[in-house]
């Protein structure tokens, strides 16, 4: 499980005396109990391993964003520390699928539903999601979504 990974890479961490892996990695574990907190009271709680992908995904996806807006406003050294996060939090994604790999899934998702316009768009996003959805960027697949319905 992703989820023992994690807590395995914190205690590694506070044993090397590596401060700055050791914060993102608990960074990435307070999310991971608000998840939990928060599914409490769901009625049907998913697989493990998804809710910590979906939670790492929506962190990765924080942290790209507030690159591009310190790299825009000149803040360097932000970026440079939210880029190390960034990487401490991939190294527990699952591989992502290529591009290549994600325009044959698409495809696939495409020839099995029958859609053919941009109207399906949503079916072939749902579709895309539930079967690759841990190891696929879905912003990214939008698009090529998108240019394969265009």
């Amino acid at each position: 499980m992703i989820r023992d990974g994690i807590k395995a890479a914190q205690i590694e961490a506070m044993k090397s005396g590596d401060k700055q892996r050791l914060a993102a990695v608990r960074l990435i574990l307070a999310k991971l109990k608000d998840r939990d907190i928060e599914l409490r009271t769901a009625s049907q709680v998913p697989e493990d391993d998804v809710i910590v992908v979906d939670v790492l995904q929506k962190m990765v996806k924080q942290r790209r964003e507030s690159i591009s807006m310190y790299e825009a406003g000149g803040r360097a050294e932000l970026a440079a520390q939210e880029q190390a996060e960034l990487e401490v939090i991939e190294s527990f994604l699952p591989r992502q699928l290529s591009e290549a790999e994600t325009s044959a899934a698409i495809e696939a998702i495409k020839a099995e539903l029958g859609a053919s316009s941009v109207k399906d768009m949503g079916r072939v996003m749902a579709a895309l999601k539930e079967k690759h959805g841990t190891v696929l960027d879905m912003s990214k697949a939008s698009g090529l979504v998108k240019a394969a319905l265009g």
